[in-house]
This record gives C-alpha cells, structure tokens and sequence, in this order.
C-alpha cells in the first residue's frame, strides 16, 4: 500500500459509517412537520442512548464521505465511480493533510458526543476511533520507511492491476475514465518515484536484490504495443493495451459505443500510453537503475533510520499486541518444534523411513505432488482447487450459521506480475456485487504450488477464510463501515489460518499427504515468526533466513526465497498469522471449557464474526462477554 493510500485507509477506519441507522431526528420524530400531537413518553420514543448513538453514528458517515473524497483510488475499490477518472494524492503535503484531518475529527469526536450516554457498539466505535488516530500518528514518523517501490506491492505493478483488475468498464463514460487514468499516470507515477528518490536520500531503500523485480515489472508495463512494436491488431499488445482493448471490444459488442466512438477511445488510449504511460515509467525505470548502483545487500530493517522504534512499532501494529521482537522469536521456535513433532506422526502413517529433512525433500521434489508447469496443468489446479470451496461451501452450516452473499471466484494471477507477485492472495468483492471475492493463485511455477497444500490455500484465501470474513464484514448490517472495510492483519490473518485448521475438526484432510499440507501451511507461519524477528531484529541475512526456512519446513527452495524476499520488503506483517491464529484457538478453547454443553461452535464464530475486524485484546473481550451472557442463560 503506498503512502497516500495507507493513510487514507486508516482515515476510513476513522470516519467510516454504514449509514445503517437513521439520523436522531428521524428516529425522534417531528411532530411540527407532520401535524402530529406531540409524543408522550412510551416504549417506542428513543432513549437518549439511542438519540446520543444515532446521532454519532451520522456524524461518522458526514466524516466518510468527506474522507472518502480524498481518495478516487479507495472509492474504485469499493465500487463507487466518483472520480473515476483520477488517481490519488501521493505528495507527503496530503499525508501531513490526512493526519490532521484525523486528529480534527477525533477532537470533535469527544467535544460533540458523550461517551456515557453511548450504546455498546457505538461504544466500540469510539473506541477503535482512538485506537486508529494513535496508531497512525505512531506510524506517521515512519512513513517514509515503506518501500514504494518493491517486487510484492510496489506502485509499478499497483498501477497495471489497478486498472486491470477494479476499473470496470460497463459505458462509454467508464472507457473516457480509464483513458484519463492512462493520461493521469504521469502525475500519479512521478510523485511516488519523487517521494522514493527522497527517501533513497535518507538512506531509505530496499536491498539490492529487490530492484530487479521492480525493473522487470516495470519493462514488462511498456513491452508491446503501442511501445516496443507498430503492431496495432492487438495480438502483441502491452498489457494495459489489451485490457483496454478487451473491455471496449466487450463494451462494443453489447451497444454501450458505437465503432466510431470505439475507434476513437482506442486511438485516445493508444496517445495516453505513448505520451503518459512510457514516459513515467522510463522515468521511474531511470530512478531505479539509479538507485539500484548504490543499493546494498543489507535486508533487514535494522539498517534504516530509528530502526529499533520503527520496528517496534511495526509489530504492535502489526500484531495488536505488546510483544516483543524476542518473545516472538521464542514462541515461533517453540511452535516450529511442536509441528514437527505432528509431522513426524505423519510420516508413520504414511510409512516414510527417514529423517523429518529427508521426507521434507522427498515431499519438495517428488512429481506426485505437483502439475505439470503447463497450461493443462494450471488449469487442473484451479479446477481442483475451485472443486475444494465448493464443496466447504456446502459443509458450512456445520459450522457457521451466518453466511457471506458475495460470490468469489479461482484465478490464477495474471502473466505481468506473477514472477514477482506471491504465492497466493484474496482481493475482496465490491459492496455493489460487481466484482466477486478473487482468491489468486500464483501458478508461474508449478514446483511452488504442490498439491498437497491445495486445500489448506484454498480454505485460507476463500472459504473459510479470507472471503467468509472480508466478505460477511462488508455486508454486516448497523455498524460503523470501518468494521467493514478496514482491518488488522492479526485478526484477519489469524482468521485465515485459523481457517487452515477448522476443516480438520469438520472431517478434512483425510488423506495423510493433505493433513501434512495443513501442518506445512502452520509451520510456515511459526517459521515466520522466528525468520521476521530473525532478519530484522537479529541481523539475519536473506540467505540465512531462507536456510532456516529450507531446514524447518517442507517448502520448496523457490517458495522459500521468494517468501523471504517479501518479509524482507514488509517488516512484521508476517508475524501477525501465528499470533492471530493462536489467540482465536486460545479463546475458543477457553469457551469450550468454561460452557460445556451449552458451547455451540457456530455461536463462537458468529461471535468472532459479528463486529468486523477488530485488535485481539477486543476480541478477546467480545468473547468472554458472550460466555458470561451464555452462562447466565
């Protein structure tokens, strides 16, 4: 996420409300506009409670709006086409804009409201109101240490799957849009690469390693036409010029343009890319080579400027807890330790004589656990992969009595970002129900992609996982939309881990390998916990690092590099699926024992569930609230 975007989402978890409950004068009435005698006090008059939270709740979604404004990008991304034909503000005078803005409306905030007179979930939303303007302005001294550029969420690639994959096309005022996007990327492009050289100045740059991903995806945005060939029958298009071409053909096919105003917007498209496209991203190619000549091989965080600060903060935020670099470290060596040990239970039933590192090898390079690296290939693993959500979807009800109505669909990532992009990720589905949930599998290489992890991913990036909790959040009904759209990685990671293991209790993972395939997934996570501390808190090398990763889990080598070259690029963020995960399991546990037969498993995720993502000492005392209350009844 860059920087203009970073700040503004967390300005949305501020501001953000669902609109769900109606202003208090409305739920007070009028009696002088409606002729009606007065009310007299009864059951149906709203207490102050209720007037006090309406009317917070209409405040909250004054201050969405208006946030929401500053950010064309974010308002794509929910599926709103106001200012669709513009980019973000990356320039640090809007971000320092975006911090006072936050710190403005929480001052409101507590000037206008009383926070006595407030109902539980308003409650919450003041809270987490606080909560957020405290950890931006801890991360607002830092934000110069994100890496814009950087081969797993680097702006040379955001802007190509920006536009592919959330500009929709279903007009010809969406097609003019898109063309003013091609043209508005010289602006956009250039600030992040002005805001990178600047930081570059203070010694803040990614390891050397890093700038030849950058550079391959930045040539492969202007390879073909209309940049490195005059061939214009679309057969050698770039890619930006084969999805404009493909959505205008669709839009052309179905009467939204005619051939002539077609004819016209391709032409305009084909002057955006030469005149806009390709000179911001030589540009911004220029800068990296440039950079690139001085980088260094250093990897870890420790490097940068108030490297401890900056870290520490990055794994409170990261995590929601106050653990330390250390105690992470020590909790994933212990983890790593007690996974083993289940492997090794598997490698009795499965009948392997070896060592744990020998069956490793043998389950990293045998040719039963993997597709063939062709197009047939490819296209079985998402057939089977597909075939796995779909048949959770139908055990859901075992365990879950709240279902998501947004659809999601399998894909594999698309050919101009799969070298660098990782192994596999969740986009959510737009509010609107335009855009499904997308669970993207990187299937450049199928020796990273075996078999026996299949349902693990899938259950983690689709069903029940990414797509059951992102998606059931955006449609949850009466709350504030920063429980809807906004998120912390411990809570929503940890759900997604968590979701590697639920199917185990609901029968999965029946065959021994695809049981070895969940516990693969797991102790990749404990791995992670002592590989992230290790490189940016202990000085680790990348080498080192994917070593560690080599002895310890059963992922192949490419998969371990490339793991470790995105922790290296995003300190701490790994960190949050263990801890995640463990608390949830902590917690559920802990209402089995206190409930006994009174605990009903769809009850306790419905609780996880039911306010959104929230920071796991919240969660923590959502739950327990919930199993006093089940006591009691």
């Amino acid at each position: 996420m860059n920087r203009t975007a970073a700040s503004v989402a967390a300005l949305l978890l501020l501001s953000a409300c669902a609109g769900q409950t109606p202003p208090a004068t409305a739920l007070a009435g009028n009696a002088a506009d409606t002729g009606a005698p007065l009310p007299t006090h009864s059951e149906s008059t709203p207490s102050a409670t209720e007037v006090e939270s309406a009317a917070l709740n209409a405040w909250f979604e004054v201050k969405f709006k208006e946030m929401l404004a500053r950010s064309p990008m974010n308002q794509t991304y929910l599926g709103i086409k106001d200012d669709y034909d513009k980019w973000d503000d990356a320039s640090d005078a809007h971000a320092r804009e975006d911090l006072a803005l936050q710190q403005a409306m929480v001052a409101e905030m507590k000037a206008s409201f009383d926070f006595d007179k407030l109902d539980p979930q308003a409650k919450l939303s003041w809270r987490l109101a606080e909560y957020e303007l405290a950890r931006e302005e801890a991360a607002f001294p830092f934000r110069d240490h994100t890496y814009l550029f950087n081969q797993m969420f680097g702006v040379q690639s955001e802007i190509p799957a920006f536009l592919i994959n959330q500009h929709k096309v279903s007009g010809a005022s969406d097609a003019e849009a898109y063309v003013s996007r091609l043209e508005g990327i010289a602006a956009y492009l250039g600030q992040n690469v002005a805001n990178a050289h600047a930081a570059a100045e203070k010694g803040i740059q990614p390891p050397r390693f890093v700038y030849d991903y950058v550079l391959s995806d930045s040539r492969g945005v202007i390879t073909g036409y209309p940049f490195t060939t005059d061939v214009a029958d679309g057969s050698e298009d770039s890619p930006l010029m084969n999805d404009f071409r493909t959505k205008l053909a669709t839009l052309e096919s179905t009467d939204g343009v005619t051939p002539d105003e077609a004819a016209a917007l391709l032409a305009r498209a084909v002057d955006a890319l030469k005149t806009s496209v390709g000179p911001a991203y030589e540009a911004a190619i220029a800068e990296m080579e440039a950079q690139a000549a001085v980088a260094t091989t250093d990897d870890g965080a420790w490097k940068l400027p108030d490297a401890d600060a900056y870290y520490a903060m990055r794994l409170k935020q990261i995590t929601t807890t106050d653990m330390s670099a250390d105690e992470i470290h020590d909790l994933g060596l212990a983890e790593v330790a007690r996974i083993q040990d289940e492997m090794r239970g598997i490698m009795v039933k499965v009948g392997f004589d070896g060592t744990l590192k020998e069956f490793f090898e043998f389950t990293r390079t045998d040719p039963q656990f993997f597709k063939p690296n062709t197009e047939e290939g490819k296209a079985e693993y998402l057939a089977e992969a597909t075939a796995a959500i779909d048949k959770m979807r139908e055990d859901l009800p075992m365990v879950f009595k709240t279902f998501p109505k947004a659809d999601m669909i399998v894909k594999a990532v698309e050919p101009f970002r799969e070298q660098s992009a990782g192994k596999a990720f969740y986009s959510r589905p737009a509010p609107d129900g335009s855009r499904p949930g997308t669970y993207y599998a990187n299937l450049y290489r199928m020796q990273d992609m075996p078999t026996y992890q299949m349902q693990a991913l899938a259950f983690h990036e689709g069903i029940p996982g990414h797509h059951m909790q992102i998606a059931m959040a955006q449609e949850l009904e009466g709350i504030p939309s920063f429980r809807k759209y906004g998120g912390y990685t411990a809570y929503t990671e940890g759900w997604g881990l968590y979701s590697e293991l639920l199917p185990k209790d609901m029968g999965y993972y029946t065959d021994p390998y695809d049981d070895f395939g969940r516990l693969a997934m797991e102790i990749w996570r404990a791995a992670r916990l002592v590989v992230d501390t290790g490189i940016h808190d202990k000085r680790w090398t990348r080498e080192q690092a994917i070593q560690y990763l080599m002895d310890n889990t059963p992922n192949p080598e490419g998969d371990c590099r490339k793991a470790i070259e995105r922790y290296i690029v995003m300190p701490g963020q790994a960190t949050a699926y263990k801890i995640g995960m463990l608390k949830i399991v902590e917690l559920r546990e802990m209402a089995r024992a206190e409930l006994g037969d009174k605990f009903d498993i769809r009850s306790f995720h419905d609780v996880v569930l039911r306010d959104g993502a929230v920071p796991l000492d919240i969660l923590e005392q959502n739950v327990q609230a919930w199993v006093a209350e089940t006591k009691g009844t």
